[in-house]
C-alpha cells in the first residue's frame, strides 16, 4: 500500500503519523506503508494504556518501520529531568541510548529545548548520548545482526551492494543522488557502516532527509552525466569534511537521471589527489 498523496501548492507533502493512540497500533502495519514518517509519542502513548506496554510498543513500531524503510521518531520524556536540572537521570539517559541501539532514525527533545531552563545543555547532552553508543563495537555488532534481506529488484540490490562496499572496503563516504529521496533512504535501511551522503537537486528533499538514519543530505545542482555526479560527489565529500586525497567513496543512482526510482547504477571512486591504486 503506498503512502499518502498529498499536494501543496503544485508539490507533494509528505506525511508524519504520530501514534498515540491504541487504535493506532491495532492498524500499525497499515499507518507504516501510508506514511513517510513516524512519531512513538510516548507520552499520549502511556496516557492511554498501561505504561509497561510502552516499551514493547516502542521496539514493534521501530522494527515495522525499519522493515518498510521509513524513518521512525522516539519522542516524549526522553531527558525530562533537564527541564528544570543541567544534567538528566542516569535513567533518562540509558532510555535515549536503548531507543539508539534499536535502531532509531532520530530522538527528538520537547519541553527540554521548547520551554526547559537548559535547551543548549539538553541537546548537547543528547548529542553525546548518541555519539558514544555510536563509538561501541557492540552498536555496530547488533546493527549488523539486525539486517534485513533485500528485496528481489533492482533498486534493493544496488543498495544492498552499496552497503557491502562499505563493510569490505575502506569507504569514506556512500553517495546517494536522488531526486525524491528514496535511494537515500533505501541505503538507509541497510544501516551501512559509513556515512551516506545524500545529493539532491530538490531543496525539499534535502530537508526531509535531515531526518534519515546516517544521512548528510547537500542541496545540488541537477546533473545530466555520470562524469558530472562523479566529479561532484568527490567535491561534496571533501567539502563537507567527509574525506580527503586518495579516499574511496561509493555512489549510487538511477540513469536516467531526475527519474524516480530508477537507481540502478554503483560506482566506486577515488577522490583525487591520493596516490594512484588498484
Amino acid at each position: 500500500m503506498p503512502a499518502c498523496q498529498l499536494w501543496l501548492a503544485g508539490r507533494p507533502v509528505s506525511v508524519m503519523t504520530k501514534l498515540e493512540k491504541p487504535s493506532a497500533v491495532e492498524q500499525l502495519d497499515e499507518i507504516v506503508a501510508r506514511s513517510d514518517a513516524v512519531m512513538v509519542a510516548r507520552g499520549d502513548l502511556g496516557v492511554e494504556m498501561p505504561p509497561q506496554n510502552v516499551p514493547t510498543i516502542q521496539r514493534r513500531v521501530l522494527r515495522a518501520c525499519r522493515k518498510a524503510g521509513k524513518p521512525v521518531v522516539i519522542a516524549t520524556q526522553m531527558l525530562e529531568s533537564m527541564i528544570t536540572a543541567p544534567t538528566p537521570t542516569r535513567a533518562e539517559a540509558s532510555d535515549v541510548a536503548t531507543a539508539v541501539y534499536d535502531g532509531a532514525d532520530a530522538v527528538m527533545l520537547s519541553a527540554e529545548s521548547a520551554a526547559g531552563k537548559y535547551p543548549v545543555e539538553a541537546v548537547r547532552m543528547m548529542s553525546e548520548i548518541i555519539a558514544e553508543v555510536e563509538r561501541d563495537p557492540h552498536y555496530r555488532q547488533a546493527t549488523d545482526a539486525a539486517h534485513l534481506e533485500p528485496d528481489a529488484t533492482v533498486s534493493d540490490v544496488i543498495c544492498d551492494a552499496l552497503r557491502r562496499s562499505a563493510a569490505i572496503l575502506p569507504v569514506a563516504a556512500l553517495i546517494a543522488y536522488t531526486a525524491t529521496g528514496k535511494t537515500a533512504l533505501r541505503a538507509a535501511r541497510e544501516r551501512p557502516a559509513a556515512p551516506i551522503l545524500g545529493l539532491t537537486p530538490d531543496l525539499p528533499t534535502a530537508r526531509r532527509l535531515a531526518l534519515v538514519w546516517g544521512t548528510h543530505a547537500v542541496h545540488v545542482r541537477e546533473f545530466g552525466r555520470l562524469s558530472e555526479i562523479v566529479g561532484n560527489a568527490c567535491e561534496v565529500t571533501v567539502g563537507e569534511g567527509f574525506g580527503g586525497p586518495g579516499d574511496t567513496i561509493a555512489i549510487a543512482g538511477g540513469m536516467p537521471f531526475g527519474v524516480a526510482g530508477s537507481t540502478n547504477l554503483l560506482r566506486i571512486a577515488r577522490l583525487p589527489g591520493g596516490a594512484s591504486g588498484d
